[in-house]
């Protein structure tokens, strides 16, 4: 089967909203291509010896790009026309740069396979090392722990600020007997990242079938399975019992959406780690969980994105 590559050309205020557009759309796996992950990021000086040197080049910084990917089955009449009603929509509340739509024919072995040329080992956290599945590495220090990840057409290879974040929160609020469960697991990375720093139940959960699989996969592929488990679906259908720690590292309108459950799968103090938040939506994301009863605990930022850490006490 061959493919239609969108891209759009926005700015990284919009990066979100028109994500979120996207997604309403039935268009998954979306990549966003942001200079300023890389450029402006207070990233550890050691990621970068990690990081492919065409990354940090750019003719315009403070463009972004989203590329998402349309079978040549699918009416692209109708998704163009559709996406570019939303854009306009997006731009009446937010700056969106450019906001042109290209379009071209991709074979979808380029779409498959391209994009690795852009993924390299790197560290997350304090002793974690993610390497793609088709890399080699022989860094590895004391206590280091090796994870390998293909992400396929899931969503997550980790190296955004919000998965570093999360994991970072995960290796401070994990204990071994935690239950932990991941909303939206993509391609499964932060929950073999929990099982690898010594939790012992974790669920991740994702309603792309893609993903699932993507996820399972990975989950065997580290030797995790004994410990981790993915499940196809919506949270309150395919889930059961409270967690220790819930993580939600999805965009702020999901996390919005989702508020009012979370305090029934959180047990009492209880942690839920949000992230993927840009930092123009944090205040949205902190209002709609206090409005469920839950307690601020910890906030971090990089770049423009925001995490945080809430408890339920009651």
């Amino acid at each position: 089967m061959n493919w239609n590559q969108i891209r759009i050309t926005t700015v990284t205020e919009a990066v979100e909203a028109i994500n979120y557009e996207l997604m309403e759309l039935g268009i998954k796996g979306v990549e966003i291509i942001d200079p300023k992950d890389i450029l402006f990021s207070d990233k550890d000086q050691s990621a970068w010896d990690y990081v492919d040197d065409s990354l940090v080049q750019s003719d315009n910084p403070e463009e972004v790009i989203i590329k998402c990917y349309i079978s040549e089955e699918e009416d692209m009449d109708n998704y163009l026309s559709e996406i570019s009603k939303r854009l306009e929509s997006v731009s009446a509340y937010l700056p969106i740069g450019k906001g042109t739509i290209e379009v071209k024919g991709v074979k979808e072995e380029q779409w498959a396979n391209n994009w690795k040329k852009y993924y390299k080992p790197f560290r997350l956290g304090k002793h974690i090392v993610i390497k793609p599945t088709w890399e080699t590495f022989d860094e590895l220090k004391e206590n280091d722990i090796l994870i390998e990840i293909d992400p396929g057409m899931a969503f997550g290879t980790g190296t955004h600020e919000t998965t570093s974040m999360c994991v970072e929160l995960i290796e401070n609020y994990k204990k071994e007997t935690d239950r932990l469960l991941d909303i939206g697991c993509g391609s499964g990375i932060l929950g073999i990242c929990a099982a690898k720093l010594g939790v012992k139940d974790v669920v991740g959960v994702d309603i792309d079938p893609n993903a699932v699989r993507v996820a399972k996969d990975n989950v065997m592929h580290n030797n995790v399975s004994t410990y981790v488990s993915i499940s196809e679906g919506n949270l309150l259908d395919v889930i059961e019992g409270e967690a220790d720690i819930i993580v939600a590292n999805i965009i702020a309108d999901v996390i919005i959406g989702v508020a009012d459950v979370i305090p029934q799968f959180l047990k009492t103090n209880g942690t839920f780690i949000a992230s993927g938040i840009i930092l123009d939506r944090m205040a949205d994301v902190k209002e709609a969980l206090a409005k469920v009863g839950l307690i601020p605990v910890e906030e971090k930022t990089k770049g423009e994105w925001a995490a945080l850490v809430y408890t339920k006490k009651v």
